[in-house]
């Protein structure tokens, strides 16, 4: 999952189109674990590889069409946005590493799990790198967030690190990705580019090498698996950016739990990953949170819109 966030609802009203958009973007998110686990016999490596390189002519071609292809110019003659765009780029290419693997590994409830703490870790960096006061029902979402990582801990004898690494490198992704001076596409479509060059070239030793599974002694499936990477990346992707400006900030926060919902039945009804009772406790910690950390934001939300003048004032 990508640009989460990164593109905020123009107006404070939601829209049935933008709905559409984000319901389809998290919808098809929440089915992205099946994808994963069809290419789970191909290394991580290779499958992100092929990820971003797909990625660079769709999301290119959504800029043409758009007629945005000017900011990107624009960005490319700037050292500084381009080096903005190779951080938030390295962040978004170790979170998909992890959650690719992880798939493939039958860790899928661990991602689920990264998933849903990475609205409330977003709060705590908030609240560490921009001195943003979280307000006290944000303080007990994090608190039992911090124990359910706990929990999990205590019970496999070491952190999940499947779920923190998923929940840092989004959670930075989304920090940095806001300072990049460019529309949500045109970001996109910058950092591929930029990531495209090396994994290009690792795709091209691999098949150089015969260690490959789109040319070397591929078969028709694994091709067709690897071409699809592009368009299981950047298609989601197009199509919340221009839902998330049609909603509400509030609307957006709640969707959010569409996908790591839908990865967690898939997870524990589908692939049949352990579910013990340690993760029991862990997940209902964290529903906990989530539950309270939404209803604030909603209430927020109506206290912002009753604080507002009506147009007849």
């Amino acid at each position: 999952m990508a640009e989460q966030n990164a593109n905020l609802p123009a107006e404070n009203v939601d829209s049935a189109k933008g709905f559409a958009f984000a319901l389809a973007a998290y919808l098809l998110w929440g089915f992205l674990p099946f994808f994963m686990k069809a290419v789970s016999h191909i290394p991580a490596a290779e499958v992100v590889a092929h990820r971003i390189v797909w990625s660079v002519p769709l999301a290119g071609l959504v800029l043409v069409w758009l007629g945005r292809t000017q900011d990107v110019k624009v960005a490319l003659r700037s050292p500084r946005v381009l080096m903005m765009a190779t951080v938030t780029a390295a962040l978004i290419t170790v979170n998909w590493g992890i959650y690719v693997w992880a798939i493939g590994a039958g860790r899928a409830i661990e991602t689920a799990l990264g998933y849903y703490i990475n609205p409330l870790f977003s709060i705590f960096l908030g609240a560490l790198l921009l001195k943003e006061r979280p307000n006290p029902a944000q303080m007990v979402a994090i608190g039992l967030a911090a124990l359910a990582v706990g929990v999990l801990a205590f019970d496999a004898g070491g952190l999940p690190w499947v779920s923190i690494g998923l929940c840092f490198s989004w959670g930075f992704y989304a920090f940095f990705r806001k300072t990049l001076p460019v529309g949500p596409n045109q970001g996109f479509f910058l950092e591929v580019l930029l990531l495209s060059i090396p994994a290009a070239g690792y795709v091209i030793w691999l098949e150089a090498t015969g260690q490959g599974h789109f040319l070397s002694d591929a078969n028709m499936t694994d091709v067709l698996l690897l071409l699809a990477c592009g368009i299981v990346t950047a298609v989601p992707l197009m199509i919340y950016a221009n839902g998330a400006k049609l909603l509400r900030l509030s609307t957006i926060g709640i969707m959010q739990y569409i996908a790591p919902t839908m990865i967690f039945l898939i997870a524990v009804f589908v692939f049949h990953e352990p579910f013990g009772t340690a993760k029991l406790v862990a997940f209902a910690l964290i529903w906990a949170a989530l539950f309270i950390y939404s209803g604030a934001m909603l209430a927020e939300s109506r206290a912002r819109r009753a604080a507002q003048p009506s147009p007849a004032e």
